[in-house]
């Protein structure tokens, strides 16, 4: 059974890899240790044992909006409610917070997570032309509580 819980210092390289790996967009690796300083209950990630298998990172817009900006699990652990669980995480720690909107971008064409977030109760709100480095449009979806 899989642990979920907030980043560590020591689990940066594992992240990194896994967004590497999975994730269309490349990041600096500081821009993780960044968000691990900045907002450290929005950054969580899911281990096997001590293998981390997923993360999730996000930020504090305002004291009512967040944003999701990253959400992964590594290819072999798909399709087993991980990602459901980083979520579910995210979404309570912002609850707690008092924040009443979480928003995302996500690639038009990614129609995986598009379904994803939708069946966790996001919707599509608008679409944005050549939002990506590589040309692709992005969708803007939002959840409210």
């Amino acid at each position: 059974m899989y642990n979920i819980r907030k980043f560590e210092a020591k689990d940066i390289f594992a992240v990194i890899k896994i967004a590497s790996d999975t994730l269309t967009e490349k990041y600096s690796p500081s821009i993780f240790n960044y968000f691990y300083e900045t907002y450290p209950d929005l950054f969580v990630i899911a281990e096997l044992g001590q293998k981390i298998i997923g993360f999730i990172i996000g930020t504090e817009m305002n004291s009512k909006k967040s944003k999701i900006l990253m959400l992964s699990v590594s290819e072999e652990y798909r399709n087993k409610n991980i990602a459901t669980s980083l979520l579910n995480k995210f979404e309570n720690t912002i609850i707690k917070k008092g924040i009443k909107e979480i928003e995302l971008e996500v690639k038009t064409k990614n129609k995986k997570a598009i379904k994803f977030y939708q069946k966790n109760e996001y919707t599509i709100i608008e679409e944005i032309e050549n939002y990506y480095l590589d040309g692709e449009s992005a969708f803007i979806m939002k959840k409210n509580f």
